[in-house]
């Protein structure tokens, strides 16, 4: 079965917000099949220059209309296409929809089946909801930050940001929960995503909300990021007692003292974990990544390198499922899930120059070829 499955055909998402958390909502739902509109500023997306791998990413499958939201003439666009829309995304501090005309309280007046999100720092209320902030502040107010990911090293930052593509993600839950909601009950609905609360609930659903937490309750010395003796590094995901004495048989040569009754335990190993940490690393390093790899597949223990995107790319086991699409010379990776045989996406568009659909937009928002010309003339639209 070589058709995408496209459960979102016919669901059009007018998307106004930047960055990544909405862009990444919107790429969700454009991947499963929804008609997204990205909605720019004259100048483009600010993505586009700050980070413009994951803004080429996050909008393929995806329209652009390129407009001036401060000019008096774009709110006809805006209602036009809020008539048509069945989901808008918002991702401005709280104030900024309202003064740029596209409240939530506007837009489902021309459209009462509206599913209306905003996606913001800290919320539409709330003592904090005009503070500015990015993933790092949101992550870190959170709580993410206190505990470490490794045993023996402090709290880092991880590459992906967390709390903007898990508030994308809680996003797209949300909507898609909200259309469920309009096919029983034929209401829309505003719904006010926090970018602060969507790491705080990843926090507390890992962590826990009780004073004192042991900052190692949540990691194991078995189960950690090793150096090679080639300088790469690998990741050992030892938790189950089995794979640890699988571990344990398949050393015992370099490493006779790893059967010892200080790690014949998780208590043990976890009582005796800074020095278990240490004989680890440098056990490691004394065979290169491969080498490593090799011994400890073919004894059942779960090892994986630490590779880089385009690495992993080119792994028999994405390609095979199909995890990566090339478009037009370029790849991307769509969304993650199947149905029924079926790829659970399809990339067929790739992401749009700024204002490079303004035309054919106006078009079917009902404007004629001299309101258009009007439009573009009086730089309230730039047409590509």
């Amino acid at each position: 079965m070589n058709d995408p499955w496209l459960p979102l055909e016919g669901i059009r998402v007018a998307d106004f917000s930047m960055f990544v958390p909405g862009p990444f909502c919107s790429a969700i739902l454009a991947d499963l099949g929804a008609e997204v509109t990205k909605v720019e500023s004259l100048a483009g997306d600010p993505a586009r220059r700050y980070v413009p791998v994951q803004f080429r990413t996050e909008n393929r499958n995806k329209r652009s209309l390129a407009i001036d939201l401060k000019a008096a003439a774009s709110g006809e666009v805006v209602e036009r296409l809020a008539k048509r829309a069945d989901i808008v995304l918002e991702g401005f501090r709280p104030g900024v929809a309202q003064r740029l005309g596209i409240d939530c309280e506007r837009l489902r007046a021309a459209n009462p089946r509206l599913i209306y999100c905003s996606i913001s720092g800290y919320g539409q209320t709330g003592p904090w909801c005009e503070r500015p902030g990015h993933d790092v502040n949101y992550v870190a107010a959170a709580g993410a930050l206190a505990f470490p990911g490794h045993w023996l090293k402090p709290p880092g930052r991880s590459s992906l940001p967390l709390a903007d593509m898990g508030g994308g993600s809680f996003a797209a839950t949300a909507v898609l929960a909200a259309l469920h909601e309009r096919n029983r009950t034929g209401r829309g609905a505003r719904l006010d995503l926090s970018l602060f609360e969507a790491a705080f609930f990843w926090t507390a659903m890992r962590h826990g909300l009780a004073p004192g937490v042991d900052p190692r309750a949540h990691i194991f010395p078995v189960n950690d990021v090793f150096e090679c003796a080639d300088g790469r590094r690998l990741t050992l995901g030892i938790l189950e007692e089995h794979f640890w004495q699988s571990f344990v048989r398949c050393v015992a040569e370099l490493a006779p003292e790893l059967a010892g009754p200080e790690y014949a335990s998780d208590a043990a190993r976890r009582a005796n974990g800074d020095a278990l940490s240490a004989r680890l690393a440098a056990l490691l390093r004394r065979k290169s990544a491969a080498e490593w790899v090799a011994l400890l597949e073919a004894n059942d223990v779960p090892v994986d390198l630490c590779l880089t995107p385009a690495e992993a790319a080119e792994l028999p086991q994405l390609r095979e499922r199909g995890d990566v699409v090339e478009l037009r010379g370029e790849r991307f990776a769509p969304f993650p899930v199947r149905a029924n045989g079926r790829r659970g996406a399809s990339i067929r568009r790739p992401p749009p120059a700024a204002g490079e659909h303004s035309r054919e937009l106006l078009v079917e928002l009902g404007f004629d070829d001299a309101a258009i010309a009007e439009l573009v003339r009086a730089g309230v639209v730039k047409a590509g």
